[in-house]
């Protein structure tokens, strides 16, 4: 199939073009990027993006699929559906599946599952440790052969140093960077959301920053030692974002993620959404907003990922201690993201590297550039059109966002995954 994207904004971090051009798409790669591509010699569909912003492809690098395992709550099916849906093309999904994947099996089980969906690119994130307990180390040469991208434990923090100093010398000899969930489970037990004034008003157990602070300090000091590849997951606290400013100054080999919830919402979202702003790490407080904020404007943070996790209703639905953590974000996140560009936080070439480029380089991907001769994942977005979210008009098949009746700017028109359309607006 031939595509012919005609006059959009092409806005590609990774190459530094930000102007109006058309691109050509021929055989699932970019086949040419110019100004007044004829589309009557090229037997091309002509894609009208006049007024609109083209871009890479965005690659989400926390997601939880949830299958297998746990199907009432998503799919790779829904999952991909959701993705395209909010133009994203590539997604990481995590190992806390049923059972883990932490081992061969249950990575081609997810990859075959993928193809079969052929909707887009679903990319395996195995477990450091088996069963994600924490104790026995999963042997990461057979896992990278069959095709996980990183490692990670997430919603299991890694609370032995020693095990995660073997990960990070792992992740050295392998080349795949290790997803760190810093949280410090003596200190945040029990807990259920931010540790405050709010918490004790309505009478939860809270959960201090330096939960997750002091995890973040101990992974920046064994990356410092080991020189592995560490990736700090879901930041929501200002001295995280300290730390790990501080760590990058001294060249410390450690990246950092966070979440659209965590520079949109603070713990009052609690009050007015109970369970569906039940999250963890915790939505925190106006000042690590800001600095969440901050470290996205300076480079600090390198990605935005949506830590994408789905939970059935009736799971939602119970009391708030008892309720699992966790939001959904897949058809939310470009336009959350889109609010920093209004704001003057990011540029739309900031926004889009993080979105894009950035978790490509962080996962060693061939993602996150509209280069001729790459994969063609395109994604077409009018980022001046509004929308009011609404949940029972998702993909995904989970309905948990704080975000419901929200009134946000940035509307996803058409979605190119491998050079074939897998997603159009339909008014």
């Amino acid at each position: 199939m031939r595509l012919l994207i005609k006059g959009g904004r092409v806005v590609d971090p990774a190459n530094g073009v930000d102007e109006i051009l058309d691109i050509l798409v021929q055989d699932g790669i970019i086949a040419e990027l110019n100004s007044g591509i004829d589309a009557e010699g090229k037997g091309a569909k002509v894609i009208d993006a006049q007024g609109k912003t083209v871009v890479p492809g965005l690659v989400d690098m926390h997601v939880h699929l949830r299958e297998p395992g746990y199907e009432e709550k998503e799919t790779i099916e829904t999952g991909c559906l959701a993705a395209v849906a909010g133009g994203i093309t590539t997604v990481a999904c995590m190992a806390n599946t049923l059972p883990v994947n932490d081992n061969v099996s249950v990575t081609r089980f997810i990859l075959q599952s993928a193809r079969a969906v052929g909707t887009i690119d679903v990319l395996p994130v195995g477990a450091v440790s088996k069963g994600l307990k924490g104790e026995e180390f999963v042997e990461f040469g057979p896992m990278k052969e069959a095709g996980v991208v990183a490692f990670c434990d997430d919603g299991n923090p890694i609370m032995d140093s020693e095990l995660m100093g073997m990960a990070l010398e792992s992740s050295r000899k392998w080349g795949l960077p290790i997803l760190s969930h810093c949280e410090d489970l003596n200190l945040s037990r029990g807990g259920v959301m931010n540790e405050g004034d709010l918490s004790r008003e309505l009478g939860l157990k809270g959960i201090p920053r330096a939960a997750e602070e002091v995890m973040v300090a101990r992974d920046i000091i064994l990356a410092d030692l080991t020189k592995g590849k560490l990736h700090i997951c879901h930041v929501s606290t200002a001295g995280s974002v300290e730390l790990i400013r501080r760590a990058k100054l001294r060249r410390v080999p450690v990246t950092a993620e966070t979440a659209p919830h965590y520079f949109t919402l603070t713990e009052e979202a609690v009050r007015d959404h109970g369970t569906n702003a039940k999250i963890n790490p915790p939505l925190r407080t106006h000042l690590d907003l800001k600095a969440i904020k901050e470290g996205l404007r300076d480079g600090t943070i390198d990605a935005i990922a949506t830590d994408h996790a789905p939970h059935d209703e009736a799971s939602k639905a119970m009391d708030f201690s008892r309720a699992p953590s966790g939001i959904i974000g897949l058809e939310t996140a470009l336009p959350l993201t889109l609010r920093l560009v209004d704001e003057g936080v990011l540029s739309m070439d900031g926004a889009i590297a993080k979105l894009s480029t950035n978790p490509s380089k962080i996962l060693g991907l061939n993602r996150g550039a509209l280069s001729k001769g790459s994969q063609a994942d395109v994604t077409i977005f009018d980022g001046e059109r509004e929308f009011v979210v609404q949940k029972a008009a998702f993909r995904s098949k989970s309905r948990n966002t704080p975000f419901d009746g929200w009134k946000l700017k940035g509307v996803v028109e058409l979605t190119i995954a491998g050079g074939r359309i897998v997603y159009q607006r339909k008014d």
